[in-house]
């Protein structure tokens, strides 16, 4: 079984679009997929996926609840899980997370850089303590994004400081932070944070991913890969370098997502 926590498709009108338009704004990165679900489907049969998480994102206000909508329509708990996402500040973003928790969606997405806000401004504690009371996950994308300048709002050391006002699971991506293995390192392991593992083929270092692990633990890794970017197989080559015991392996791979998704 093989739990893929950290995927992204879009609607099939728009998926060419948003991929070409996110590939040019990251530096030409090479999408592995068209953005469809279709296409998320075919690199998860190529790849060995059970199950893939999609994570969606509202980049304004006015998309939530198209965005929450195409989530609910593809969400099926099997081999299609999705998370949800609000605009942070938006009027009703709290009755959003609501109707997010109604449609069954097990979490949300968030991105500070996309949503333009920093994770530790205590102006979103209300926000989290909502998220918090329905029970929901929340996936912070973590580090730096290639898609825009510093600052970033979801540096590890703000994460540590969010990441503790919510009283649900909380998952700090791409290793707790894309580029940011120092400052994961220092602190995020140890905590009660999860971490996936998107991303991470050739962009982490073998000696941060051993170093990583070694201090944070496996009971709280997650796999994932940032699909369209990454596939499951690049991700699995990193992880293959790292003498994972069978236990720690069966972890990282799906028993943790399983554990988390109630599976």
């Amino acid at each position: 079984m093989l739990i893929d926590f950290h995927t992204h498709c879009f609607p099939e009108s728009i998926a060419q679009k948003a991929v070409d338009k996110l590939a040019f704004a990251s530096g030409g990165l090479l999408p592995h997929t068209d953005g469809t679900v279709a296409g998320l489907r075919r690199a998860m049969a190529e790849g060995g996926v059970t199950t893939s998480v999609v994570m969606n994102i509202a980049t304004n206000a006015h998309q939530q609840q198209k965005v929450n909508d195409f989530a609910a329509s593809i969400h099926n708990g099997e081999d299609i899980v999705c998370f949800g996402s609000v605009y942070p500040g938006s009027e009703d973003a709290f009755e959003e997370l609501e109707r997010i928790k109604a449609l069954g969606l097990p979490g949300v997405k968030l991105h500070p850089d996309y949503q333009g806000f920093r994770v530790d401004d205590e102006q979103w504690k209300p926000l989290y303590k909502k998220i918090s009371s329905l029970g929901l996950i929340t996936l912070f994308h973590a580090g730096l994004d290639y898609g825009f300048p510093p600052p970033y709002g979801a540096m590890p050391e703000a994460m540590a400081t969010a990441y503790r006002w919510l009283d649900s699971p909380v998952i700090a991506a791409h290793w707790g932070g894309v580029n940011c293995h120092e400052g994961v390192l220092q602190h995020l392991c140890g905590t009660d944070i999860y971490l996936d593992t998107s991303f991470g083929y050739s962009m982490l270092p073998k000696y941060y991913a051993a170093k990583i692990l070694e201090k944070h633990g496996t009971q709280r890794m997650l796999f994932g890969t940032d699909t369209p970017w990454h596939t499951a197989g690049m991700e699995l080559r990193l992880l293959n370098t790292l003498d994972l015991s069978d236990t720690d392996r069966e972890r990282i791979l799906f028993r943790n997502a399983q554990a988390l998704l109630g599976k």
